[in-house]
């Protein structure tokens, strides 16, 4: 059998053990990994990029944070925690951190200064600017940086099978121990990885597209309303 002979046997496609499966596995880790690491990130990318506390310090840690080796990792915290999901979650969260936090960091510390001092003007609070203000224009950066995660956490969800745990990599170490046998399921589990880190880059570059579509449109407005009064003085 080979690689799109166990593709296309409906009999690959079904049950625990099945590509349908470990797709739906390989996404939980995905998803969850993606939702924590956002949710913390984003806290933090706000507090350093509109306060401008402690800038260098994040940087700094989030590019350390890249060099981690990832299998180091997971065997580090499957040492520690054991098997199952929580490890991988966890260990993939902090993989997925450090881009999404310099994003978040970067937009709202480069929001359009003429935009918040026109919300401060207006008496808006400090928070207020920054989820009014600050958080809108920051969001296509903060997607992109959410973007690149998922990438690095797709493949790096495929060693998740290495913490006796779901997901695309058990086709390939499940095919590993078949020995020749098994070549056809470890080169889809690759396929398949591969596959699905670019569906998911498509789907929220299409995002990112059309939020940066959206934020440009605003600004013009915004430049005809502002010059509006301008035109109407104008002697004829």
């Amino acid at each position: 059998m080979n690689l799109w002979s166990f593709l296309q046997d409906p009999a690959s496609w079904v049950g625990p053990d099945g590509i349908g499966a470990r797709i739906v596995e390989h996404l939980v880790y995905t998803g969850l990994s993606l939702l924590i690491a956002t949710a913390v990130s984003v806290v933090l990318g706000v507090i350093v990029g509109h306060f401008r506390a402690g800038n260098l310090l994040v940087v700094g840690t989030s590019n350390a944070a890249r060099a981690i080796p990832t299998l180091g990792l997971v065997v580090l915290v499957v040492t520690l925690l054991g098997t199952g999901i929580t490890p991988v979650v966890l260990a993939l969260t902090v993989l997925a951190i450090p881009p999404i936090l310099n994003a978040t960091s970067t937009g709202v510390r480069e929001a359009d200064p003429g935009a918040v001092h026109a919300a401060r003007a207006l008496g808006m609070t400090t928070w207020q600017v920054i989820w009014r203000v600050e958080l809108p224009l920051a969001t296509p950066l903060i997607v992109s940086g959410i973007r690149s995660a998922t990438l690095q956490v797709v493949s790096t969800a495929t060693v998740a099978a290495l913490a006796a745990s779901g997901g695309l990599g058990r086709l390939v170490v499940d095919g590993q121990r078949l020995g020749a046998s098994g070549y056809p399921e470890m080169f889809a589990g690759a396929v398949l990885v591969a596959a699905l880190a670019i569906v998911l880059d498509v789907a929220l570059g299409s995002v990112v597209w059309g939020l940066r579509r959206r934020r440009s449109r605003i600004g013009r407005t915004a430049a005809e309303l502002d010059s509006a009064p301008a035109a109407e003085t104008t002697p004829a």
